[in-house]
């Protein structure tokens, strides 16, 4: 699991180093003027993999909250599915960000990545070739949930820091993706706390709770 507690995540600290490099290098050589998109570029790079400590919130248990940061998109009923009745989307950009927080205390069940490609959301082959990582949580209860982070147009390839049968606590960090899509799949007996367009926070956007 990630517990880094840096205001940058590790993930970015390598293009946060390139990019310094390429500042003096450009600066030794006098080239002020793209020594200042260089400037820019690591501002950019410092604000996307920013890591903000959020405050642990106390929901009652069965609880699932927001894996990631982003508007609600979509809140679609699922016919004729006999493991889950809900699916959700959240669209995630550059402006959010990036790290991924576990929904539940729960057990993995599994988890794994997927490489593709990193087309549009718009583009009618995104869902079916970009690249994703899924992942199923099990509680004590054994309530299940599914969750796919899609990438979209993205610099950063998907990190994953989840294996097969690991114990995870709610809102513990577990991976990153840059400017993509989380859909959450979501069985019958839950109760829904969010409502389409509204913007989530990871680990303290409550998205609802198992009833039984």
């Amino acid at each position: 699991m990630n517990n880094n507690l840096l205001p940058i995540a590790k993930e970015g600290w390598s293009y946060i180093f390139y990019t310094l490099l390429v500042f003096f290098v450009l600066g030794f050589f006098d080239l002020n003027f793209l020594q200042f998109f260089v400037f820019l570029s690591m501002i950019f790079f410092m604000y996307v993999f920013r890591n903000p400590e959020r405050e642990l919130l106390n929901f009652q248990d069965g609880s699932v909250v927001s894996p990631v940061d982003g508007l609600v998109s979509s809140i679609t009923e699922i016919e004729g599915s006999d493991d889950y009745a809900y699916e959700i989307e959240i669209d995630s950009s550059y402006f959010n960000v990036s790290l991924l927080r576990t929904p539940l205390t729960s057990e993995v069940t599994s988890a794994y990545v997927e490489k593709g490609a990193r087309l549009s959301k718009f583009s009618l082959l995104g869902k079916s070739i970009n690249e994703n990582a899924q992942i199923v949580f099990r509680d004590n209860n054994n309530n299940s949930l599914r969750v796919v982070h899609r990438l979209k147009q993205s610099f950063k390839n998907i990190d994953l820091q989840l294996v097969g049968s690991q114990k995870v606590n709610q809102s513990s960090r577990y991976g990153l993706m840059v400017n993509g899509t989380t859909t959450i799949f979501l069985p019958k007996n839950f109760r829904l706390n969010i409502g389409v367009g509204q913007e989530l926070k990871a680990s303290q956007s409550l998205i609802g709770y198992f009833t039984s």
